[in-house]
Protein backbone atom coordinates (compact mmCIF):
# COMPACT_ATOMS: atom_id res chain seq x y z
CA UNK A 1 0.00 0.00 0.00
CA UNK A 2 1.43 3.22 -0.99
CA UNK A 3 0.27 7.09 -1.95
CA UNK A 4 -0.18 7.23 -5.20
CA UNK A 5 -1.18 9.71 -7.94
CA UNK A 6 -4.52 11.88 -8.75
CA UNK A 7 -4.79 11.93 -4.70
CA UNK A 8 -8.46 13.50 -3.55
CA UNK A 9 -8.56 16.65 -2.06
CA UNK A 10 -7.98 17.78 1.82
CA UNK A 11 -11.01 17.00 3.61
CA UNK A 12 -12.86 18.22 6.79
CA UNK A 13 -15.04 15.63 8.64
CA UNK A 14 -17.28 16.67 11.70
CA UNK A 15 -17.55 14.27 14.50
CA UNK A 16 -21.30 12.72 14.83
CA UNK A 17 -22.27 10.48 17.71
CA UNK A 18 -21.67 7.25 16.27
CA UNK A 19 -17.90 7.97 16.32
CA UNK A 20 -17.93 10.20 19.94
CA UNK A 21 -14.95 8.65 21.58
CA UNK A 22 -13.19 6.67 19.29
CA UNK A 23 -9.27 6.78 18.91
CA UNK A 24 -7.77 9.10 16.40
CA UNK A 25 -5.84 6.37 14.29
CA UNK A 26 -8.46 4.13 14.40
CA UNK A 27 -11.00 7.20 12.41
CA UNK A 28 -7.80 7.66 10.19
CA UNK A 29 -7.64 3.89 9.01
CA UNK A 30 -11.23 3.30 7.88
CA UNK A 31 -11.48 7.19 6.27
CA UNK A 32 -7.89 6.08 4.17
CA UNK A 33 -8.73 2.61 3.38
CA UNK A 34 -7.17 0.65 6.14
CA UNK A 35 -3.74 1.44 5.22
CA UNK A 36 -0.80 0.25 7.68
CA UNK A 37 -0.70 1.80 10.89
CA UNK A 38 2.85 3.23 10.03
CA UNK A 39 1.36 5.89 7.84
CA UNK A 40 -1.45 6.91 9.55
CA UNK A 41 0.86 7.76 12.43
CA UNK A 42 3.51 9.61 10.13
CA UNK A 43 0.81 11.49 8.99
CA UNK A 44 -0.08 12.53 12.48
CA UNK A 45 3.11 13.46 13.30
CA UNK A 46 4.06 15.62 10.75
CA UNK A 47 1.37 17.71 11.48
CA UNK A 48 -0.68 16.49 8.40
CA UNK A 49 -3.85 15.34 10.45
CA UNK A 50 -5.43 17.86 12.50
CA UNK A 51 -8.07 18.28 14.83
CA UNK A 52 -10.03 21.49 16.01
CA UNK A 53 -6.96 23.03 13.65
CA UNK A 54 -4.59 21.81 16.13
CA UNK A 55 -2.03 19.59 16.57
CA UNK A 56 -2.68 16.07 17.37
CA UNK A 57 -1.94 12.44 18.70
CA UNK A 58 -2.98 8.87 17.56
CA UNK A 59 -4.58 7.77 20.84
CA UNK A 60 -6.86 11.06 21.27
CA UNK A 61 -10.05 10.64 21.51
CA UNK A 62 -12.39 12.29 19.80
CA UNK A 63 -15.80 14.47 20.44
CA UNK A 64 -19.36 15.24 18.97
CA UNK A 65 -18.83 18.44 17.08
CA UNK A 66 -15.10 18.06 16.28
CA UNK A 67 -13.24 18.43 13.04
CA UNK A 68 -11.13 16.26 11.70
CA UNK A 69 -8.78 17.30 8.75
CA UNK A 70 -7.64 14.59 6.65
CA UNK A 71 -4.85 14.78 3.98
CA UNK A 72 -5.08 13.97 0.47
CA UNK A 73 -4.39 10.31 0.16
CA UNK A 74 -5.72 7.29 -1.51
CA UNK A 75 -4.34 3.60 -0.61
CA UNK A 76 -4.37 1.12 -3.94
CA UNK A 77 -7.00 -0.51 -4.45
CA UNK A 78 -5.21 -3.88 -5.89
CA UNK A 79 -3.14 -5.29 -3.13
CA UNK A 80 -5.90 -5.97 -0.71
CA UNK A 81 -4.92 -7.47 2.99
CA UNK A 82 -5.94 -11.53 2.62
CA UNK A 83 -6.01 -13.50 5.58
CA UNK A 84 -5.49 -17.39 4.84
CA UNK A 85 -8.08 -19.69 5.00
CA UNK A 86 -6.81 -21.57 7.93
CA UNK A 87 -6.46 -18.36 10.25
CA UNK A 88 -10.31 -17.15 9.30
CA UNK A 89 -11.32 -21.02 10.49
CA UNK A 90 -9.41 -20.62 13.19
CA UNK A 91 -10.37 -17.15 14.63
CA UNK A 92 -14.32 -18.12 13.60
CA UNK A 93 -13.83 -21.56 15.67
CA UNK A 94 -12.45 -19.14 18.50
CA UNK A 95 -15.66 -17.50 19.09
CA UNK A 96 -16.89 -17.89 22.53
CA UNK A 97 -19.87 -15.34 22.62
CA UNK A 98 -21.27 -13.17 20.11
CA UNK A 99 -24.48 -10.74 20.16
CA UNK A 100 -26.06 -7.95 18.06
CA UNK A 101 -23.18 -5.38 19.96
CA UNK A 102 -20.11 -7.39 20.77
CA UNK A 103 -17.96 -10.81 19.99
CA UNK A 104 -15.76 -12.12 22.71
CA UNK A 105 -13.00 -14.80 21.21
CA UNK A 106 -10.59 -16.78 22.65
CA UNK A 107 -7.53 -15.31 20.54
CA UNK A 108 -4.90 -17.83 20.25
CA UNK A 109 -1.20 -17.02 21.21
CA UNK A 110 1.19 -16.09 18.37
CA UNK A 111 -1.63 -14.02 16.88
CA UNK A 112 -1.26 -9.70 17.32
CA UNK A 113 -4.68 -7.73 17.72
CA UNK A 114 -3.86 -5.65 14.69
CA UNK A 115 -1.41 -5.59 11.79
CA UNK A 116 1.41 -3.46 11.88
CA UNK A 117 5.37 -3.50 13.39
CA UNK A 118 6.20 -5.68 10.37
CA UNK A 119 2.92 -8.03 10.00
CA UNK A 120 0.99 -7.88 7.30
CA UNK A 121 -2.34 -8.92 9.54
CA UNK A 122 -3.79 -9.69 12.96
CA UNK A 123 -7.16 -10.62 14.52
CA UNK A 124 -9.48 -7.77 14.02
CA UNK A 125 -8.36 -7.48 10.69
CA UNK A 126 -9.26 -11.62 10.37
CA UNK A 127 -12.55 -10.60 11.98
CA UNK A 128 -12.89 -7.65 8.84
CA UNK A 129 -12.24 -9.78 6.51
CA UNK A 130 -14.85 -12.74 8.14
CA UNK A 131 -17.35 -9.91 8.53
CA UNK A 132 -17.34 -7.72 5.92
CA UNK A 133 -20.99 -6.01 6.51
CA UNK A 134 -19.58 -4.89 10.49
CA UNK A 135 -18.02 -1.30 9.08
CA UNK A 136 -18.07 -0.18 12.70
CA UNK A 137 -15.71 -2.98 14.48
CA UNK A 138 -13.24 -2.27 16.71
CA UNK A 139 -11.40 -4.20 19.40
CA UNK A 140 -12.08 -3.10 23.36
CA UNK A 141 -9.06 -3.77 24.59
CA UNK A 142 -5.85 -5.54 23.86
CA UNK A 143 -3.89 -8.77 24.17
CA UNK A 144 0.57 -9.25 23.91
CA UNK A 145 1.03 -11.35 20.96
CA UNK A 146 1.88 -14.57 22.25
CA UNK A 147 -0.43 -14.31 25.12
CA UNK A 148 -3.87 -16.44 24.47
CA UNK A 149 -7.59 -15.87 25.97
CA UNK A 150 -10.42 -13.56 26.10
CA UNK A 151 -10.38 -10.58 24.04
CA UNK A 152 -13.70 -8.39 23.40
CA UNK A 153 -14.69 -6.84 19.26
CA UNK A 154 -17.15 -4.16 20.02
CA UNK A 155 -20.03 -4.37 16.40
CA UNK A 156 -20.77 -0.93 17.25
CA UNK A 157 -19.39 2.25 18.28
CA UNK A 158 -21.98 2.90 21.54
CA UNK A 159 -20.94 -0.82 22.35
CA UNK A 160 -17.03 0.61 22.07
CA UNK A 161 -17.86 3.87 24.71
CA UNK A 162 -19.69 1.66 27.22
CA UNK A 163 -16.86 -0.57 27.45
CA UNK A 164 -14.11 1.54 27.79
CA UNK A 165 -16.21 3.70 29.90
CA UNK A 166 -16.42 0.14 31.84
CA UNK A 167 -12.85 -0.06 31.50
CA UNK A 168 -12.21 3.34 33.27
CA UNK A 169 -14.39 3.38 35.91
CA UNK A 170 -13.30 -1.26 36.67
CA UNK A 171 -16.15 -2.62 35.76
CA UNK A 172 -14.81 -5.24 33.95
CA UNK A 173 -13.29 -7.86 36.05
CA UNK A 174 -10.45 -9.62 33.97
CA UNK A 175 -8.67 -12.96 35.13
CA UNK A 176 -5.73 -14.46 33.81
CA UNK A 177 -3.80 -17.59 34.45
CA UNK A 178 0.03 -18.01 34.46
CA UNK A 179 2.61 -20.07 35.26
CA UNK A 180 5.46 -18.85 37.28
CA UNK A 181 8.72 -20.49 38.46
CA UNK A 182 9.29 -21.41 41.99
CA UNK A 183 6.98 -21.38 45.03
CA UNK A 184 4.64 -18.31 44.70
CA UNK A 185 4.21 -17.48 48.75
CA UNK A 186 0.11 -17.79 49.63
CA UNK A 187 0.56 -14.38 51.65
CA UNK A 188 1.49 -12.34 48.59
CA UNK A 189 -1.59 -11.62 47.59
CA UNK A 190 -0.58 -8.39 45.96
CA UNK A 191 2.03 -6.19 43.90
CA UNK A 192 2.21 -2.34 43.86
CA UNK A 193 4.79 -1.25 41.75
CA UNK A 194 4.78 1.37 39.32
CA UNK A 195 5.74 0.93 35.95
CA UNK A 196 7.55 2.51 33.11
CA UNK A 197 8.05 1.89 29.23
CA UNK A 198 11.40 1.56 28.19
CA UNK A 199 12.90 1.33 24.58
CA UNK A 200 15.81 -0.56 23.81
CA UNK A 201 18.69 0.34 21.19
CA UNK A 202 17.10 -2.43 19.08
CA UNK A 203 13.58 -0.76 19.60
CA UNK A 204 12.45 -3.55 21.36
CA UNK A 205 9.36 -2.04 23.97
CA UNK A 206 10.33 -3.39 27.59
CA UNK A 207 8.82 -2.53 30.93
CA UNK A 208 9.95 -2.03 34.47
CA UNK A 209 9.63 -1.01 37.95
CA UNK A 210 9.96 2.55 38.51
CA UNK A 211 9.58 5.39 41.07
CA UNK A 212 8.84 6.91 37.79
CA UNK A 213 6.00 4.80 36.40
CA UNK A 214 2.40 5.08 36.68
CA UNK A 215 0.52 3.78 39.65
CA UNK A 216 0.22 -0.50 38.89
CA UNK A 217 -1.68 -2.89 40.69
CA UNK A 218 -2.40 -6.58 40.10
CA UNK A 219 -3.85 -8.88 42.76
CA UNK A 220 -2.43 -12.67 42.57
CA UNK A 221 -4.11 -16.39 43.95
CA UNK A 222 -2.56 -19.80 44.12
CA UNK A 223 -4.38 -22.21 41.67
CA UNK A 224 -1.69 -25.20 42.00
CA UNK A 225 1.24 -25.64 43.20
CA UNK A 226 3.77 -28.12 41.26
CA UNK A 227 7.28 -28.65 42.21
CA UNK A 228 9.10 -25.87 40.97
CA UNK A 229 6.46 -24.06 39.31
CA UNK A 230 2.84 -22.55 40.65
CA UNK A 231 -0.08 -22.10 38.62
CA UNK A 232 -1.59 -18.59 39.40
CA UNK A 233 -4.32 -16.06 38.64
CA UNK A 234 -3.71 -12.56 38.05
CA UNK A 235 -6.43 -9.94 37.97
CA UNK A 236 -5.12 -6.89 36.98
CA UNK A 237 -6.50 -3.67 38.90
CA UNK A 238 -4.76 -1.14 36.51
CA UNK A 239 -4.19 -2.02 33.01
CA UNK A 240 -0.86 -0.90 31.95
CA UNK A 241 1.47 -2.55 28.93
CA UNK A 242 3.54 -5.91 30.73
CA UNK A 243 2.18 -5.53 33.78
CA UNK A 244 1.30 -9.29 34.80
CA UNK A 245 4.71 -10.39 33.30
CA UNK A 246 6.84 -7.56 35.16
CA UNK A 247 4.87 -7.78 38.11
CA UNK A 248 5.24 -11.25 38.66
CA UNK A 249 8.92 -11.02 37.71
CA UNK A 250 9.01 -7.98 40.16
CA UNK A 251 7.52 -10.60 42.82
CA UNK A 252 10.74 -12.89 42.19
CA UNK A 253 8.71 -15.64 40.48
CA UNK A 254 8.83 -14.37 36.36
CA UNK A 255 6.30 -16.30 33.77
CA UNK A 256 7.38 -20.00 32.38
CA UNK A 257 8.24 -18.86 28.59
CA UNK A 258 8.40 -15.19 29.16
CA UNK A 259 11.52 -13.95 26.75
CA UNK A 260 11.88 -10.59 27.80
CA UNK A 261 11.33 -10.77 31.54
CA UNK A 262 12.47 -14.15 32.63
CA UNK A 263 15.96 -15.86 32.22
CA UNK A 264 17.05 -18.13 29.03
CA UNK A 265 17.40 -21.39 31.41
CA UNK A 266 14.17 -21.16 32.90
CA UNK A 267 12.95 -20.97 29.77
CA UNK A 268 14.82 -23.86 28.24
CA UNK A 269 14.31 -26.17 30.93
CA UNK A 270 10.90 -25.89 30.85
CA UNK A 271 10.59 -25.99 26.88
CA UNK A 272 12.05 -28.73 26.61
CA UNK A 273 8.72 -30.39 28.84
CA UNK A 274 6.68 -28.93 26.29
CA UNK A 275 6.14 -25.29 27.46
CA UNK A 276 7.39 -23.51 24.10
CA UNK A 277 5.57 -20.00 24.62
CA UNK A 278 4.68 -17.37 27.14
CA UNK A 279 2.21 -19.42 29.52
CA UNK A 280 -0.22 -16.22 29.81
CA UNK A 281 -3.19 -16.78 29.21
CA UNK A 282 -6.73 -14.24 29.32
CA UNK A 283 -8.67 -16.97 31.36
CA UNK A 284 -12.46 -15.45 32.52
CA UNK A 285 -14.42 -11.90 32.01
CA UNK A 286 -17.31 -10.69 34.30
CA UNK A 287 -18.76 -7.83 33.43
CA UNK A 288 -22.57 -6.46 33.39
CA UNK A 289 -24.66 -5.53 30.27
CA UNK A 290 -27.67 -3.51 30.55
CA UNK A 291 -30.09 -6.35 32.55
CA UNK A 292 -27.17 -9.43 32.28
CA UNK A 293 -24.12 -10.24 33.89
CA UNK A 294 -22.54 -11.49 31.55
CA UNK A 295 -19.32 -13.82 32.39
CA UNK A 296 -17.15 -16.12 29.72
CA UNK A 297 -14.50 -18.69 30.68
CA UNK A 298 -11.75 -19.20 27.85
CA UNK A 299 -10.19 -23.21 27.92
CA UNK A 300 -6.19 -23.45 28.23
CA UNK A 301 -5.13 -24.33 24.39
CA UNK A 302 -3.92 -28.10 24.18
CA UNK A 303 -0.16 -27.30 24.39
CA UNK A 304 -0.96 -25.74 27.67
CA UNK A 305 -2.89 -28.55 29.22
CA UNK A 306 -0.61 -30.76 27.93
CA UNK A 307 2.37 -29.15 29.74
CA UNK A 308 0.13 -29.04 33.27
CA UNK A 309 -0.69 -33.03 32.77
CA UNK A 310 3.50 -33.20 32.23
CA UNK A 311 4.16 -31.53 35.64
Amino acid sequence: MKQIPNKPQVRFVTIDEGRDGQRLDNFLLAELGRPPKSVIYKLIRKGEVRINKGRCKPENKLSIGDVVRIPPFAVEEDRPITVGDKTLDNVKQAILLETSEFMIINKPSGLAVHGGSGLTFGLIEALRQLFPQLTQMELVHRLDRDTSGCIVVAKKRSALREFHRMLREGEMDKRYWALVEGRWPTRKKIVNAPLKKNELRSGERVVRVSPEGKESLTEFDVLRRFSDVTLIEAKPVTGRTHQIRVHAQFAGHPLIGDDKYCEDEINQRYRDKGIRRLFLHAHSLTFKWKQDVIKVEAPLDGELLAALEGL
